[in-house]
């Protein structure tokens, strides 16, 4: 199994966190490590052969104190506490104020993004498509967070479609224009969309961009990570370049 270690300075002893990629598994097929071996396909309801999905998620539950909470993910932006929460609850981001209680996100594209109370009392972790983006998931999690306790927080953006591979339309442009303040804060959300030449209406998406407004928006000034890109590394999985494909996870608890 091949894991990231988030590289993220000063981050409290009682926290860990990891993102796998998707070899080391059972899974095969489309679901594979992309070169014919066993993948870590994690994600319950993409196809995938059940047996395999267990196999690899016990596997994972090895290096954990727990089994982790798998959320029922809708590209929404409620978030829930992962101690108190029940397995398939529909949510897009998760905290946890407990030791060995894992918030857990899975990802084949979108943004997975994982959150530390500097302090050591407070994790989350939300997923971040661009609809959830777009709707507030990353500050919700970070204003949950807060009501729970936590002081200073700081972020780690873990792997997701690059900004040369996410090609949207002029919807989700104008969805994050129009959601944004006018003034500086709109030429700041139109700025992380490039325009296709001599394609009118498509643009490059920067959700790595996006996500650091977002979180410079909620005061996160601590931000870690990004510039992976799933759709251009076959070590990921990757729903835009694959359509039928596994989900990789990214995963964060108090010790």
């Amino acid at each position: 199994m091949q894991l990231i270690i988030p590289d993220w300075p000063g981050l409290p002893p009682n926290i860990g966190a990891f993102a796998t990629l998707r070899s080391g598994g059972a899974s095969q097929g489309p679901y594979d490590d992309g070169n014919g071996g066993g993948g870590l396909n994690l994600g319950s309801h993409v196809g995938d052969l059940p047996p395999a999905v267990e196999s690899n998620r016990a596997q994972l539950d090895v290096l954990l104190p727990a089994s982790p909470l798998w959320l029922a993910q809708v590209h929404g932006h409620h978030v829930v506490d992962a101690g108190a929460a029940v397995a398939g609850v529909e949510a897009d981001a998760a905290i946890a104020t407990r030791a060995g209680v894992v918030c857990a996100i899975q990802t084949a594209d979108c943004l997975p993004v994982l959150f530390a109370d500097m302090n050591g009392a407070v994790v989350g972790a939300a997923h971040a498509g661009w609809r959830g983006l777009q709707g507030g998931v990353l500050q919700n999690t970070v204003a949950r967070m807060r009501a729970a306790g936590a002081g200073p927080i700081a972020a780690w953006l873990g792997a997701a479609i690059g900004p040369e591979r996410f090609e949207v339309g002029a919807d989700v442009l104008a969805a994050f224009a129009d959601a944004a303040p006018a003034g500086q804060a709109r030429q700041q959300a139109e700025a992380c969309f490039a325009p296709i030449a001599q394609r009118p209406g498509k643009y490059l998406a920067d959700i790595y961009r996006l996500a650091r407004l977002a979180l410079r928006s909620a005061d996160v000034q601590n931000v870690y990570g990004g510039g992976l890109c799933t759709v251009s590394d076959r070590s990921f999985y990757s729903y835009r370049r694959d359509h039928v494909t596994g989900r990789m996870a990214s995963l964060i608890w108090l010790k």
